[in-house]
């Protein structure tokens, strides 16, 4: 369980589902974040806590030119080796779940609710490990996904299916819901269903649910 933490919403879906945009929405409307993505990158710095024991598993040519993680050399060899990005996730989860830990801790009496963005929250033991209060799913079909990411990453569509392949499943991930945003639509769409569950989360928080 987090320490002493004020109501927490684990917010999460697969690649180009619109996980950003929704995050967005929410601290908007008074919410605080902790993104997982940007704790990762934090750890993974030049200096950064997580690399001694990545450069200790994969050798000094998981290192960049800058002494940071070398991202692309390493999602390229997570994504063709499975065992490679369980024991990169292995080493780097623990991590994080610690200092996602530290963010909520320090947000207890600051925030009315905080969102902690997971992208791998199925991947990583769900409810288990982050005993979230709420579980929220940003979801849209997978061809739709693949459509957002090659056009954002300039990535191909065998590119993004390898990477979707990775990931959990959509029906996995849909069955560790509270709650779901649909993001099938257009981007405007997505504020009334924000805010509708930003009322819910309060109103929950208030009595303690």
């Amino acid at each position: 369980m987090f320490p002493e933490r004020s109501f927490t919403v684990a917010l999460t879906g697969g690649i180009g589902s619109g996980k950003s945009a929704v995050a967005q929405g929410f601290v908007e409307r008074g919410a605080a974040l902790v993104d997982t993505d940007e704790l990762a990158h934090q750890l993974t710095l030049p200096g950064g806590a997580a690399l001694p024991a990545i450069c200790a598993a994969f050798g000094a040519k998981a290192k960049a030119a800058d002494g940071g993680l070398d991202r692309p050399r390493m999602r390229q060899w997570a994504f063709a080796d499975a065992a490679v990005r369980r024991q990169l996730e292995a080493i780097l989860h623990p991590l994080i779940h610690a200092r996602v830990q530290q963010a909520l801790a320090s947000l207890a009496r600051t925030a009315p609710y905080a969102i902690v963005a997971i992208p791998l929250l199925a991947e990583s033991g769900g409810r288990k490990r982050y005993a979230p209060d709420r579980i929220l799913v940003v979801d849209c079909p997978e061809d739709l996904q693949i459509q957002r990411v090659m056009a954002r990453n300039a990535l191909s569509a065998a590119e993004v299916s390898a990477i979707l392949s990775a990931q959990a499943g959509r029906k996995e991930r849909l069955a560790l819901a509270d709650d779901i945003i649909d993001n099938s639509g257009e981007t405007d769409a997505l504020w009334p269903r924000i805010s509708r569950l930003h009322e819910s989360y309060l109103h929950m928080r208030r009595k303690g649910l």
